[in-house]
């Protein structure tokens, strides 16, 4: 669509939640909720240190990245048994079907589920029957990003990929997650040249916290197709011009941002600047259970806090199937439904 009228601010939300979308940055141990969590943990008599829901749910006031992922590894520690890894990601997919995504891409940290004696055999089996079951129950197709933790050693990454290698059928790309700051992309630039040998797609977080030069490092030593965040890449103005020129996509995270204090409120949130610039942003709801929204959350919160347009809703929607790894035949058909929601909409 060459041309997307202008819908009233009234209408907007509507057209947000009935558009198609993907998306492509969602940790889906970020999705586990606390009444899951709970749930699980009494199946797996797991002790946890919240004596409710409410007192979990009222822990999530986090002030910066490290503050979130502490919690967040202690709610990883209910999942035991390839059910529980199951029953996560079902749960994920009914929502993100319920906001009309047909696509997503589930980064999953396999270190944090090893480390406590959980086999990486139970960690995908769980997930990758999750994703199966939604394509025929679901109509939403979902695949699978395994993520390395910056946090921990080049070695360990590497024994973790040796250990995934005979489930590679089931996971088609590799990521990059975890504490930024400190842990810069070159520290992982040999386990992912080795990744790119085996064929699988490479993404890695970057300019999230950490400062414009994480971008160009994970662009060129490890030569990733997508950037996840990559919000600090406005303070650069060659590196904007660089991913807009190469047509590197962006998996922007804004409700994420603003729980994490990387802006210190929605409305100063960078995201049209990225789309003004010509660069391929998307939206994405990264740990929604704890960053207090999924999709459509995103949307919407987002475009009334920073006055973004029905012709940014195409375009956001429009991106995320281009930075989608589906097949091009797929994505072909993706945005024709996409134009055909706007049509009718509009």
């Amino acid at each position: 669509m060459n041309l997307v009228k202008p819908v009233s601010p009234d209408r907007l939300p509507e057209l947000l939640r009935l558009m198609p979308k993907a998306e492509l940055h969602i940790h889906i141990e970020g999705s586990l909720e606390p009444e899951l969590i709970f749930a699980l943990a009494q199946r797996n008599g797991v002790a946890i240190p919240y004596r409710s829901v409410d007192e979990l749910r009222s822990a999530y006031a986090f002030t910066n990245l490290q503050s979130f992922l502490d919690i967040y590894y202690a709610g990883a520690s209910v999942l035991l048994k390839e059910q529980d890894f199951y029953d996560m990601a079902r749960a994920y997919l009914l929502r993100a079907a319920q906001d009309n995504v047909v696509h997503a891409e589930l980064f999953f940290d396999p270190q944090t589920h090893t480390a406590r004696g959980v086999g990486m055999e139970t960690v995908i089996n769980g997930l990758h029957r999750a994703c199966v079951d939604a394509g025929a129950e679901l109509g939403i197709s979902a695949t699978l990003i395994l993520c390395f933790l910056r946090h921990l050693s080049e070695a360990q990454a590497f024994e973790t990929l040796e250990q995934a290698l005979p489930h590679r059928d089931k996971f088609i790309g590799v990521g990059l997650d975890s504490g930024e700051v400190g842990n810069p992309p070159e520290k992982f630039a040999r386990v992912f040249a080795r990744c790119r040998e085996l064929g699988f797609h490479l993404v890695a977080h970057a300019g999230e916290e950490g400062p414009p030069a994480y971008v160009w490092t994970a662009l060129d030593l490890l030569k990733v197709e997508r950037v996840d965040h990559g919000v600090q890449s406005s303070k650069d103005a060659a590196l904007m011009r660089r991913l807009a020129q190469d047509r590197i996509p962006l998996t922007v995270c804004p409700l994420s941002n603003l729980k994490l204090c990387v802006f210190p409120d929605l409305a100063s949130h960078n995201l049209r600047q990225l789309l003004d610039a010509g660069l391929v942003a998307t939206i994405n709801s990264d740990d929604p259970a704890y960053f207090g929204g999924y999709m459509n959350d995103n949307f919407t919160q987002t475009f009334a806090a920073v006055d973004l347009t029905a012709g940014h809703a195409y375009t956001l929607a429009r991106n995320s199937f281009e930075a989608s790894f589906i097949d091009a035949r797929v994505r072909q058909g993706l945005i024709e439904r996409l134009d055909e929601t706007f049509e009718t909409f509009l």
